[in-house]
This record gives structure tokens, C-alpha cells and sequence, in this order.
């Protein structure tokens, strides 16, 4: 077994039994161990992977060309930077291997925020943390060929507690928000994020309540009372943020999330003809001089009154 091995499943059983403790100045410490371990781990099974390979090489971060003596060229490690959980998911990717790379970047996302925003957060944030974790540790461990519960032992157990006990505190949350009558599906499906702590346990304190702008919420993880808005136009980003990635990459277009017009705010999803934010639905159609449809951009810019951008220009300049 392999000092990074051992490392990995040392600093998980270290973070579960700083998150058992239950006290609130050892939560950092929880999150720290935890995902140093979960790091380590997914490194050991890229190293398993190729175990003829000098291990600095396979997951190594930077590499620089040297000759070969052969007149050709090989790459070696140009530091002894590794990758990080920004990277993993390609270099899994690279390997065959098949990892849920959205909760790699999560990860690496939610331990930021504790690492550089809070600290002392009470144990359900800690607990949601690990609970969130839990599946990719899981397929981490036997992706390495190894049983996460007898290599974890107590600490295998008492994940699978802060596991249950988190999803049953989302089903509890997410129902107080069933009533709601959201102006995005996108929104809808994505779910609300405390912009304080980054917990997913945001609960409606009306239950009842059908109107999203009326919504007041409160956070079961800190306590926090995120503002609607804000939460929206968060939830609008991070589920649309990959599609405009891809779509300004393939096709040089924006979208799919645009300014709305009526309430200034980057929440028009163009794809819904609609505003998640505000509900405004704005009305274009065929150019009155081109007969062309008149583009999105051209309908949010204004030129929505019977003429293109291109028209409403040549009608200006003629003027």
C-alpha cells in the first residue's frame, strides 16, 4: 500500500472525526483533512492506473519538452506542482476513467468557500459538505480497487449518517418550496444556493406561499436570510454558465442568458423567452422592410417595433 494511500485515508478518517466532534472551531479543520484526502485519493487511483509510470508523471501538473537523444523530444514534470481538483476531471477524462466531474468541481468550489469566506460554521454546513462528498469518495475508493469501508472503518459509518441525515433535511427544505410558482423551469430545476455558506438547505418560511417574489427564505445551514434575487440570479448563472461556455466556443453567439430589458438584470434566458427574474416576456417578430425575424439581441437592444437592427440603422442613416 502506497504512503499516498495511506495519506488520503488518514486525512478522511482525520476530517470525519473532526466533523463528529460537533464543535464548531474544529470545522475547518474537518474540511481540510477531509478534501486533502479526497485529493490524495483520486491521484492514488490515476498512480494505479498506470503503475509502470514514474507517479511524479501521471500526475504532475506542468511539463516541459526535453530531446530524447533521438532526435525527438519527451515531456517530463517542469515542476513538483500536481493537480488539483481544478484539473482531475480532465486528466480522469484523459485516463478512460469515469468520475462525476461535476462533483469534482464542487468540491473544489465548496472548500474554497469554507477555506476563504467562513470558519466556524455550525456542523450542518460541515455535514452537507461531507454529504455531498460522499458519492464520489465512494466511487474514488473503488475506482482505486479498494472498500471504503474497511479501509475507513467508524468513519465509513458516519458518513453514511451525515449522508441520510442531509438528504433528509433537502427533502424537508425542497417541499417548502413545491407550492412556488417559479418564472424559469431552469431556476426551478437548479434550486436555490445560500449565497452566505453555499448550503443547498434553503427552505421557504411560508410554505403556502405561491409567488417567488414574495418568497422569504431562510438558510437551515447558517441561519442566513438569502435575498430572492440574489439566490436566482446565482442559481440562473450556475446552470447555464457551461452552456455559454460551449455555445460562445462553437459558434461565437452569446446566450443562452441575456440583460432583460425591464429589469436590467442577467437573468433572460432566451430558450424560455423569458426573464427568470422578473417574468418579462419580450415580443418580437419578422422585420417590417427585410421580412427577416428580428434576432433575440436586436428585441432586448430595443429595435423590437417592427424592424431589425440592420433596418433601423438604414432608416436612421437615410433620416
Amino acid at each position: 500500500m502506497s504512503a499516498m494511500f495511506q495519506n488520503a485515508v488518514g486525512a478522511i478518517r482525520m476530517g470525519i472525526e473532526d466533523y463528529a466532534l460537533d464543535r464548531p472551531e474544529r470545522s475547518l479543520s474537518a474540511v481540510r483533512n477531509f478534501y486533502a484526502g479526497v485529493l490524495l485519493l483520486a491521484k492514488e487511483v490515476l498512480v494505479r492506473r498506470a503503475p509502470l509510470a514514474d507517479p511524479d508523471a501521471v500526475i504532475g501538473a506542468r511539463y516541459k519538452p526535453i530531446p530524447d537523444g533521438l532526435g525527438g523530444i519527451t515531456y517530463v514534470p517542469d515542476s513538483r506542482t500536481t493537480i488539483d481538483f481544478t484539473t482531475l476531471g480532465k486528466r480522469f477524462k484523459d485516463f478512460g476513467l469515469e468520475i462525476d466531474r461535476a462533483a469534482l468541481t464542487e468540491l473544489s468550489d465548496i472548500r474554497n468557500q469554507v477555506e476563504h469566506r467562513f470558519t466556524n460554521k455550525p456542523s450542518q454546513v460541515v455535514r452537507e459538505i461531507i454529504a455531498k462528498a460522499f458519492p464520489v469518495t465512494a466511487q474514488l475508493f473503488r475506482l482505486a480497487g479498494e472498500d471504503p469501508r474497511v479501509q475507513l472503518g467508524e468513519a465509513w459509518a458516519t458518513m453514511l449518517e451525515a449522508r441520510a441525515l442531509y438528504e433528509q433535511e433537502l427533502e424537508r427544505c425542497r417541499k417548502t418550496l413545491e407550492a412556488v410558482e417559479w418564472r424559469s423551469a431552469t431556476v426551478a430545476e437548479a434550486h436555490l444556493r445560500c449565497d452566505d455558506c453555499g448550503s443547498d438547505l434553503i427552505a421557504q418560511s411560508d410554505p403556502l406561499n405561491t409567488d417567488q417574489a414574495n418568497m422569504a427564505l431562510l438558510c437551515q445551514a447558517c441561519g442566513a436570510a438569502p435575498t430572492v434575487d440574489v439566490v436566482i440570479l446565482e442559481s440562473v448563472k450556475r446552470a447555464l454558465e457551461a452552456d455559454a461556455y460551449i455555445r460562445m466556443k462553437d459558434s461565437g453567439e452569446s446566450g443562452p442568458v441575456f440583460e432583460c430589458p425591464a429589469c436590467g438584470e442577467e437573468a433572460y434566458i432566451d430558450f424560455e423567452d423569458g426573464c427568470a427574474l422578473c417574468g418579462e416576456a419580450v415580443q418580437w417578430e419578422n422585420c417590417m422592410v427585410c421580412h427577416s425575424r428580428i434576432p433575440l439581441e436586436d428585441a432586448l437592444a430595443g429595435f423590437d417595433e417592427g424592424l431589425c437592427s440592420y433596418c433601423t440603422h438604414i432608416a436612421t442613416k437615410d433620416d
